[in-house]
C-alpha cells in the first residue's frame, strides 16, 4: 500500500521501518525534519507538509506527541485537511490522545475532507512496533476499522475494535493507568530488592507464574535493572503527559485515582529534575541514584 506516515519520534521511527520491511511505499513528515534521516535512506520519502502526505497515500497514519499536535498535523495549516481529493480515505490517528477531542477532530475531518477516522492508540513501545507485536485499542465505526485491519495487522499481533471514534483513546487510558503506576511500582521494588541485598536480577524467574508475573515484569524490571536507559523505550515526558490526561479523563467522569495521582506526582519529580528526555524506565533513579 501507499502509506502516509506524520510523525517519526521513537514509534513513528520503529512501525516505519517495519512497514518499509513488509514491503509499503511510505510518504513521512515530521516536525523535526532531521528526524525524517533515520528512514529516508531506508527508502522512505519525505513531504514537505501533511497535506503533501496525505495527497501521496492511499491511507494515513499519525503518531505524534499528543492531542493538540494531532489537531495542527490534521486541521491546521497545511494539515491532512487541505489534501485534495481525500473523500473516502481514511485517517489512523495511532497517538495517544483526548478521546473527547478525538470525537471533534473526526467529525471535523469528515465534514470538510469527507475522510473517516480510526483511533487506534498502541502500546507495547518501540521493539514491539519493530516485530509487529504491538496492541492496538481501535475505535470507529465497523467498515473504518476493518479496511485500516491490513495496515493495523502489519505492525500488531492483537487488534481490539473497542467502539466508535474515541473508544480506542479511551481505552489507552486505562492502559496508561495500569503501565504508569507499574511503572513506578517496578522501580520500588527493584529498590527494595537491591537494598536488601538479594539477586535482583532473579526475581523475574522466581516469581513466574505467580500473580506478580507479567510483561512489566518480564521486560521493564530487567531493562531497570541493567540500566539499559541509553536506549530509551519511552520518554520521561510522555508517560507523564500521559498520566496527567489519565487523571483529567478520571476528573471527566467523577472518578478520583489516588495511586494514579501518587504515580504521577513520582513521575512530576522525575521530569522535573530535568529528566524530561530520559528513558522512562530510568525513573529507578528516583530511588536508586547511584544507579
Amino acid at each position: 500500500m501507499r502509506i502516509g506516515f506524520i510523525g517519526i519520534g521513537l514509534m513513528g521511527e520503529a512501525m516505519v521501518r517495519r512497514l518499509l520491511e513488509r514491503g509499503h511505499t511510505v510518504t513521512a513528515w515530521n516536525l523535526e525534519p532531521e528526524r525524517l534521516a533515520t528512514i529516508v535512506p531506508l527508502g522512505a520519502a519525505a513531504a514537505e507538509s501533511p497535506a503533501a502526505v496525505a495527497a501521496a497515500s492511499e491511507i494515513v497514519l499519525t503518531c505524534v506527541l499528543h492531542t493538540e499536535a494531532v489537531r495542527s498535523v490534521v486541521l491546521g495549516a497545511g494539515g491532512v485537511v487541505e489534501a485534495k481529493g481525500m473523500a473516502g480515505r481514511l485517517l489512523v490517528d495511532l497517538s495517544t490522545a483526548d478521546p473527547d477531542a478525538t470525537r471533534t477532530m473526526a467529525k471535523a475531518l469528515h465534514e470538510r475532507a469527507g475522510m473517516g477516522w480510526v483511533d487506534a492508540p498502541v502500546s507495547g513501545g518501540p521493539p514491539a512496533a519493530r516485530a509487529g507485536t504491538l496492541a492496538i485499542m481501535a475505535g470507529g465505526t465497523e467498515p473504518d476499522v476493518a479496511a485500516a485491519m491490513p495496515v493495523l495487522r502489519e505492525l500488531a499481533a492483537n487488534v481490539t475494535r473497542m467502539g466508535p471514534v474515541g473508544a480506542g483513546q479511551t481505552t489507552k487510558l486505562i492502559n496508561q493507568a495500569i503501565v504508569g503506576t507499574g511503572f513506578v511500582v517496578m522501580a520500588e521494588a527493584l529498590a527494595l530488592a537491591e537494598a536488601a541485598g538479594i539477586d535482583a536480577a532473579a526475581v523475574p524467574a522466581c516469581l513466574a507464574g505467580g500473580f506478580a508475573d507479567g510483561e512489566l515484569l518480564r521486560r521493564l524490571w530487567p531493562h531497570m535493572q541493567q540500566r539499559r536507559f541509553d536506549q530509551p523505550i519511552g520518554y520521561a515526558r510522555q508517560l507523564l503527559k500521559d498520566m496527567q490526561a489519565v487523571e483529567a479523563f478520571a476528573a471527566s467522569v467523577g472518578q478520583h485515582l489516588p495511586v494514579v495521582a501518587a504515580a504521577a506526582a513520582r513521575q512530576a519529580a522525575f521530569v522535573a529534575d530535568g529528566n524530561a528526555m530520559a528513558d522512562s524506565a530510568a525513573i529507578l533513579r528516583l530511588y536508586r541514584p547511584d544507579g
